[in-house]
């Protein structure tokens, strides 16, 4: 076994005695840690125990003098009591604390039936909490309604007094508040719980019975208890009051009575846990003692933990002594190595000294020390960098000529960019007449249709007043045509009157004849008819004034028939010139409606062509800007031409320095093909 080998067995072994220990250490420690703090959980459940043992004494007693919150502090106290008791007997799985152990088994024993007999008393307590709290409420409400009847009574008495009533009633009265007084006391003595209590319940309910027995008799008179009725209106309104009063009290006398027993177990169960609790917390203090006494008896344990660290530490410093004289050796063999290597490296390096000045021709020789692999690695690394060489040179003489090309290319492409550029410029400005053509087309066609809105609204108007001259021809023509049936009326009525002057005529001739018959006859008869005569002449006279005048009358009729007729030849003229004239009226109106229909379609086109006209404008605009933008592309382009020429230019003299740069190594000739 070599040195080295031996070493490293030790040093295993050591190793493997010192993560042993180290184990060991830790699981002695974990141990330690766990028991002690199960202990202090341990110790943590009995002194809660003994604090909850007074608790619960407490609690109890309140509890059963009707304190409501007594009740439910009570239940917390007991639960609290059992969950702990719970955790020292069965564990507790969520911190993973396991059942007291055995050494405490007579000290659980005895807390055992301490518990068991202080929890049923509790539970005797907490179930009968609605009994003791309704009663103490009555209890209570007692305590108010008593002294208050006591009061009430006071007033019967006094009003007895004042209104002379007979002794007997002012006695039974003053008996009533002797009752009462007895009855409040009955009460607070069956609450007390004392040995009394039973007495005092049955004594509440005789006293209760026999008080309202007297209040009955005092309002109704009851002769089996020589009672008689009070007839004092004011004396009666009070007994009614204090009847109304009583009914508490007559109700409460059987629940009472039925709850009293109940309660006395509730008193007595409260003075059994208070006996109780005392025994109680002193078990609970030996258990806590029994588990203090248990923590220090762990001391065996401490010390094997400190002796597994003295063992660890041992073997550290024995691990620490091997591998110092482990290291001591290696560093031996380490220089002898180097010295060894050092050699081999000096060799190397003369061999490489001509590689240095760029001769690629060197090879190295390659040997079994170290650094041959390095020399193996230097012999590639020249293989790759002559073909690399190679290819550089031919790279850039290919590269010059590429450049070459491209830079008369890019010469070509900055002209005809300067050329695109003039063009561009010229396009632009045309463009930019057209904008301005356009822009004078938009202004005249703009205001050829305002000419031609204006056009519209006159042949609206044109038109309008036509129809209302059609109108105006029409009405003209109903009163021409109403005129004329007047006149042929009128003409009509002159025939009447022509007929009518025809008769007069014919009558006047008649009388004329007459007139003549009757101057014969008077001539004929002498003087005799004298007076008759000259009543004949005047009648003659009158036929004849009658005659003449028709004959006026008749010409005068004439002539009004013939200007009637030529009024109504007239007329029917008038109305047919009206008519032609509402024909032409309305001829004209259809002409202006045409007129306007057209200067509508008019100016409609002409807005059409006022819209194109700006649409062209705008698209014309972008198509300004738009050349400007490619106008600056090109000449941009143009730059970038002249940008490329010149980087062809620096990579034309890149490519010759990089055929300067390698021009420093020397290549093997080429093989000549076989």
């Amino acid at each position: 076994m070599t040195p080295r080998t031996r070493s490293i067995a030790q040093i295993t072994v050591l190793f493997l005695i010192l993560i042993l220990s180290i184990i060991l250490l830790f699981a002695n420690f974990a141990y330690l840690n766990t028991q002690s703090n199960y202990d202090k959980q341990y110790i943590g459940h009995a002194g809660e125990l003994r604090v909850l043992s007074q608790r619960i004494a407490k609690n109890a007693t309140e509890a059963a003098t009707g304190k409501a919150l007594a009740f439910k502090l009570l239940s917390d106290a007991r639960n609290d009591f059992e969950r702990r008791w719970g955790y020292l007997r069965q564990g507790d799985k969520s911190t993973g604390l396991p059942p007291a152990p055995p050494s405490v088994r007579d000290e659980m024993e005895s807390v055992r039936r301490d518990w068991e007999n202080l929890r049923k008393n509790t539970d005797i307590i907490l179930a009968s909490e609605q009994t003791v709290l309704s009663l103490h409420q009555v209890a209570a409400t007692l305590a108010e309604t008593v002294p208050q009847l006591q009061v009430e009574y006071e007033k019967v008495v006094e009003i007895l007094l004042q209104s002379g009533a007979p002794a007997n009633q002012v006695a039974v009265a003053q008996r009533q508040l002797l009752l009462a007084e007895r009855i409040l006391g009955s009460v607070n003595t069956v609450l007390a719980g004392d040995d009394s209590a039973a007495q005092a319940a049955d004594a509440f309910g005789r006293d209760a019975g026999r008080f309202g027995q007297v209040l009955e008799g005092m309002l109704n008179g009851n002769a089996t208890i020589q009672v008689t009725r009070v007839e004092d209106a004011d004396a009666r309104a009070r007994l009614a009051e204090i009847a109304e009063l009583f009914q508490f009290v007559a109700g409460s006398v059987d629940e009472i009575l039925e709850t009293s027993p109940e309660l006395f177990r509730v008193r007595e169960a409260a003075g059994n846990i208070f006996s109780l609790s005392q025994t109680l917390l002193d078990e609970a203090s030996h258990l806590a003692n029994g588990f203090e006494n248990l923590a220090g008896g762990r001391t065996l344990d401490t010390v094997g933990g400190y002796a597994l660290g003295l063992l660890a530490l041992a073997s550290i410093i024995l691990i620490g002594l091997v591998m110092v004289r482990t290291t001591n050796r290696q560093l031996r063999e380490t220089a002898e190595k180097n010295e060894r290597n050092q050699q081999a490296i000096m060799r190397l390096l003369d061999e490489i000294e001509e590689l240095a000045d760029g001769d690629l021709t060197v090879t190295v020789s390659v040997t079994e020390d170290f650094t041959g692999a390095i020399a193996d690695s230097i012999n590639y690394s020249v293989d790759q960098l002559r073909d690399l060489v190679a290819t550089i040179n031919h790279s850039a003489m290919q590269v010059a000529a590429a450049v070459q090309d491209t830079q008369n290319t890019a010469r070509q492409l900055a002209k005809a960019s300067e050329h695109q550029a003039a063009q561009i410029s010229e396009a632009s400005e045309a463009v930019g007449d057209m904008v301005e053509s356009i822009d004078r087309v938009s202004a005249h066609a703009y205001e050829s249709a305002k000419v031609a809105e204006r056009s519209v609204a006159i042949a609206n108007k044109g038109n309008e007043v036509v129809h209302n001259t059609i109108n105006g021809m029409d009405n003209i023509r109903e009163q021409i045509q109403d005129t004329a049936k007047r006149i042929k009326r009128l003409g009509e009525s002159s025939q009447e009157i022509g007929d009518i002057v025809s008769l007069i005529d014919d009558i006047a001739d008649q009388t004329n004849i007459l007139a003549l018959n009757a101057a014969i006859q008077a001539s004929l008869a002498g003087e005799a008819g004298r007076g008759f005569a000259v009543v004949a002449d005047e009648v003659q006279r009158l036929a004849e004034r009658s005659s003449s005048a028709t004959r006026q009358i008749e010409a005068l009729v004439r002539t009004i028939q013939a200007d009637t007729n030529e009024a109504v030849i007239s007329m029917e003229q008038t109305t047919a010139e009206v008519v032609r004239g509402a024909r032409l009226a309305q001829d004209a109106g259809v002409a202006l409606a045409e007129i306007e229909g057209v200067s509508q379609n008019l100016a409609d086109l002409i807005h059409s062509i006022s819209d194109a006209a700006q649409l062209q404008t705008s698209s014309a605009g972008q198509i300004s800007h738009t050349m400007a933008v490619i106008q600056q592309i090109t000449a941009q382009t143009s730059a970038g031409s002249g940008a490329t020429a010149d980087s062809i230019r620096h990579l034309a003299r890149m490519a010759s320095e990089m055929r300067r740069s390698v021009s420093g190594f020397t290549l093997p000739p080429p093989a000549e093909p076989k």
